[in-house]
């Protein structure tokens, strides 16, 4: 059962969100929590009407620790992908509320925010533990003491060039194959409704124990995306006609030197997201990507 005690708060400001935090922030105090905001909301907030009295501010991962009790945010799923660099193996349940478009992992409208918080009192709810990918650069001191972790997907892909590039892949070191694409996602099963979709990958269950890996755009007939064990160790060279190439863990991008080898895996440790009893994950494909949408169906 979540306590209302010491709860983080964390999102980007917008005018029209201003009303909305307010109401966060009473639900919260009449609830006795200890609010802890991200200092870039803080700051923004100075100019609102919204009372911030013994709200303490948090700026990095390392202010962030095994007390509290909830991460708050507010935003798209975007939000949440960003604040899996605060949480990181700290086992902290988070919330999205959802103040952007779709909202398939924020799953909480800023207009059931007082209901959503009365559920979770009542624990009227269930944690899906979601599963990160850790990427290893072979060689590279620089990135491998980053946080190298995704929620969504890994993606090699070209830089400043419309060649194709070369990503030899093995899984458990036996060679899977040569692709010769604009890129590879590596994408978890929360990942197959992002980046993934787009190119045309499966949508796979948050509880499936699966990685997926999607060729992009390959200039190949008999090439398919490939479904595989969460346990598997992928490794990837990869090369293009330029200096080097980009790899994206989310929305976070570095550049590297062409035949540098990265190992993928799953992470250690999972992210815990809050999902209300009312709401399901077959419900938010229904709702949201108007899955099996056809005018016959009554």
């Amino acid at each position: 059962m979540i306590e209302f005690k010491k709860i983080a708060i964390y999102g980007y400001y917008k005018n029209s969100n201003t009303d909305l935090i307010i109401e966060l922030v009473n639900l919260l105090r009449e609830r006795g929590a200890s609010i802890v905001i991200e200092s870039g909301l803080h700051q923004n907030l100075k100019n609102s009407n919204i009372n911030l009295d013994n709200l303490s501010t948090f700026s990095t991962y390392e202010d962030i620790d095994s007390s509290y009790s909830l991460f708050i945010t507010l935003g798209g799923d975007g939000t949440i992908l960003r604040a899996t660099t605060f949480i990181r193996d700290k086992n902290i349940p988070i919330l999205g509320i959802n103040t952007g478009r779709l909202g398939f992992l924020a799953t909480i409208n800023n207009n059931e925010l007082e209901n959503a918080l009365e559920k979770i009192t009542k624990g009227e709810y269930s944690l899906q533990e979601r599963c990160l990918l850790k990427l290893e650069i072979e060689d590279n001191e620089t990135y491998n003491n980053d946080f190298l972790y995704a929620l969504n997907e890994i993606t090699i892909s070209r830089q400043n060039t419309a060649s194709m590039m070369s990503l030899d892949v093995y899984l458990d070191d036996e060679h899977l194959n040569k692709y010769w694409a604009d890129g590879l996602i590596v994408s978890t099963p929360t990942g197959s409704t992002g980046y993934a979709l787009s190119c045309n990958g499966p949508v796979i269950s948050p509880r499936a124990k699966n990685l997926l890996l999607l060729p992009i755009a390959p200039h190949n007939l008999n090439i398919r995306p490939l479904i595989i064990s969460d346990d598997v160790n992928i490794k990837v060279k990869a090369s293009s006609r330029e200096f080097g190439f980009l790899v994206s863990m989310d929305s976070r991008s570095i550049t590297l030197n062409n035949d540098t080898v990265l190992s993928i895996r799953k992470a250690s440790f999972t992210l815990s997201t809050i999902l209300l009893n009312e709401n399901s994950f077959i419900k938010t494909l229904r709702n949201k990507m108007l899955w099996g949408k056809d005018a016959r169906n009554k």
